[in-house]
């Protein structure tokens, strides 16, 4: 990129309240994304009781966990296509016809096919996000706001359940959908009026037949654990048959994707051993994360009574443990540059949580069920930040992009099938007890079991004996739940054993917690990388050691503030003094010292107000570039810049952006010493 180019760019990008106000209205947008994963876990109870199915009730989570999931690559590269914003509109467009129709649902199924809808859009709105702010905020900002964005699926994380409780008591469930409805508009008027992504287009060729055989067989498998045991047995034609249709669609799928220029997953990843334990172990903590969520509030509200609001109280030290263990083992990862120390920890922790959870019941006090889901959040959170930091480290730049949507993918699809799994475990056993209930004649005639699960009060008009019994038979069902859970989370446990410990390269200690906290997205290798040196560039020490370090560097002795007005001056050309004093964000006065030592030295002329660069300011600035542009390659050790000419080319446009920057104007201009040296 020219420096006429990245000059114009940088005048295209939103300042002050239009940025605001952009950022503002995309966070909106991703926390509506990232809370339609957890907020309606509180509702479910109320929701089947309001629509009955309840053998289907897990098909509420699981359908959005699909399509958001499998669409989320497609829209990553529509996006760099046709470029975002429309694509960005249209994703939130359909989200809330989605939302719209889930709240106007008036049976299971429909509030399923509606939950598939309302999943499409969300794919779109998370990883479109994470693109449009490359777009609009200058790099060595890009870290830290993408920061804030990560710390919006952690919010989302603690408040879901709170929220969807919340609404169910005090308005109805049909409120955890349309509450989408006024925020998401306003995020639309918002992005309609202000937005301008000014971001180059790239041409792919998409995959999809490799998405579309992705859906297809995941929804076959899915269905498979779902029906299996308890619509139909295992041996029946129907199981057998979503079995076999399974397998030739994954057939279909490995024949699709070795032929595909852009395939949605590389096979080739696979043949990475770190790549494959992380997307196994991801593929579990998956499983047992929104396999708790869906059921551990109906626990909550059938055996114990609590209200939904209540039960998402319940709920946020599981959540609390999981965001204090990502976020500080991501912490710890970029000190210590150790990463295999926490999913060795973890995931043992996370079976234990699962085996205490199964001995829960009836009888269990508040705050013993409090340490026990704390304890299950803590683990989920120890391993799910260090798997992206893995793969990460491991694969070649070339693979970077795919490898990181590749795992958080199979964390996604682990979600959906473990959700179909707890899901027909429950209600297999449930169908069991509540057999033995009725042979003993302890239930009333024509009492409806999943009446309970929406009005916990119906069990409180059964005679006492016959409600223990009842209350007795619900725990029991969700006790198997979790002893199921317990094997598969010491499949984790094992796995992590192999997984190999490489030293960090300084970009995969650059910690994404919107990945770690359950994101997902779909990044190209580029500005995967991007990110990463946006997030290692803010960590920088303060502008003015830079600039000394840099004048060091290229034997140019000037103080910083001179150094950032040449930069800024040979970005733009010429600049009026006025000009760039705004800029720099401090009066005319303050300033002048620098620039007259530019112009006594020979790197800048004035004239009648006017700032020009001249050749030997220009040829200065580009050794400062040069500097810069060598420091920024030191972070990519391993990846070989010099032999890619994408990331030379990604080095020299960070260099040259950076420089000059606005931000760094009041610290560069701040005076310590007579010449502000």
């Amino acid at each position: 990129m020219t420096a006429d180019v990245s000059a114009q760019r940088e005048r295209e990008m939103p300042h002050g309240r239009n940025l605001a106000v952009i950022l503002g209205s995309l966070m909106l947008a991703m926390l509506l994304a990232a809370l339609d994963q957890t907020i309606v876990s509180t509702a479910l109870p109320t929701i089947v009781s309001d629509l009955g199915g309840l053998n289907h009730l897990s098909w509420v989570v699981t359908a959005y966990l699909l399509s958001s999931t499998a669409s989320t690559p497609l829209w990553g590269k529509l996006g760099d296509q046709y470029g975002r914003k429309r694509l960005f509109q249209t994703s939130i467009v359909i989200f809330l016809v989605g939302s719209a129709l889930c709240g106007l649902s008036g049976s299971m199924g429909q509030l399923i096919a509606f939950r598939a809808i309302q999943g499409l859009g969300g794919g779109g709105l998370m990883v479109l996000v994470v693109a449009i702010v490359g777009d609009v905020v200058p790099p060595r900002d890009r870290g830290r706001y993408q920061g804030l964005f990560g710390a919006v699926f952690g919010v989302s994380s603690v408040c879901g359940p709170l929220l969807g409780g919340w609404f169910v008591d005090n308005l109805s469930w049909h409120w955890v959908f349309y509450i989408n409805l006024p925020v998401g508009v306003l995020a639309l008027i918002a992005i309609a009026l202000v937005l301008r992504t000014p971001g180059e287009r790239h041409q792919h060729r998409i995959d999809y037949l490799g998405t579309l055989l992705i859906v297809g067989w995941s929804v076959a498998l899915v269905l498979m654990t779902t029906w299996g045991g308890t619509e139909y047995d295992w041996i029946s034609p129907q199981i057998i048959g979503l079995g076999a249709a399974a397998l030739v669609l994954i057939a279909a799928w490995i024949w699709a994707e070795h032929r595909a220029a852009e395939p949605v997953l590389p096979l080739h990843l696979f043949k990475d051993r770190v790549f494959s334990l992380c997307s196994a172990i991801g593929f579990v903590i998956g499983f047992a994360m929104f396999g708790a969520l869906t059921f551990l509030p109906i626990f909550l509200q059938v055996v114990h009574g609590v209200s939904p609001t209540l039960s998402g109280v319940h709920l946020l030290p599981m959540m609390i443990g999981l965001l204090v263990a990502s976020i500080g083992s991501g912490q710890l990862i970029s000190r210590t540059g150790r990463y295999k120390i926490y999913p060795v920890v973890g995931t043992p922790i996370v079976a234990l949580a699962m085996f205490l959870l199964s001995r829960m019941d009836e009888h269990s006090s508040t705050w013993s069920m409090s340490l026990r889901f704390a304890l299950l959040g803590f683990g989920l959170g120890l391993v799910m930040q260090v798997l992206v930091i893995a793969v990460q480290n491991q694969v070649p730049y070339a693979d970077l992009g795919a490898a990181t949507s590749g795992v958080t993918f199979f964390r996604q699809i682990g979600g959906s099938f473990g959700v179909a799994v707890f899901g027909s475990v429950f209600a297999s056993r449930l169908a069991t007890e509540m057999t033995d209930l009725a042979r003993r004649g302890e239930l009333p005639r024509g009492f409806d079991a999943t009446a309970a699960q929406g009005n916990p009060d119906v069990i409180k008009k059964l005679p006492a004996v016959v409600q223990q019994d009842f209350l007795h038979a619900y725990a029991a069902s969700i006790q198997t739940v979790f002893k199921w859970a317990v094997p598969i989370a010491l499949v984790a446990c094992v796995l992590t054993w192999f997984l190999r410990e490489v030293p960090l390269r300084a970009t995969a200690q650059a910690t994404d917690y919107g990945e770690g906290l359950g994101g997902a997205s779909a990044r190209s290798s580029r500005r995967e990388i991007e990110r990463a040196l946006s997030e290692l560039m803010r960590r920088d020490p303060g502008a003015k050691e830079v600039y000394a370090r840099l004048g060091a560097l290229s034997g140019i002795a000037l103080p910083a503030g001179s150094m950032w007005a040449l930069c800024r001056i040979a970005r733009d050309g010429t600049v009026s003094g006025q000009e760039l004093a705004d800029r720099a964000g401090v009066p005319v006065e303050q300033g002048r010292p620098f620039v007259d030592r530019l112009v006594d030295e020979g790197y800048v002329v004035r004239d009648n107000g006017a700032l020009t660069v001249t050749r030997t300011g220009t040829k200065a600035a580009d050794r400062l570039v040069s500097a810069r542009e060598q420091g920024l390659a030191a972070h990519l050790d391993g990846w070989s810049p010099e032999e890619k000419p994408e990331l030379t080319a990604l080095l020299r446009e960070l260099a040259r952006d950076t420089l000059g920057d606005d931000a760094e104007g009041r610290e560069v201009h701040s005076p310590s010493g007579p010449t502000g040296e």
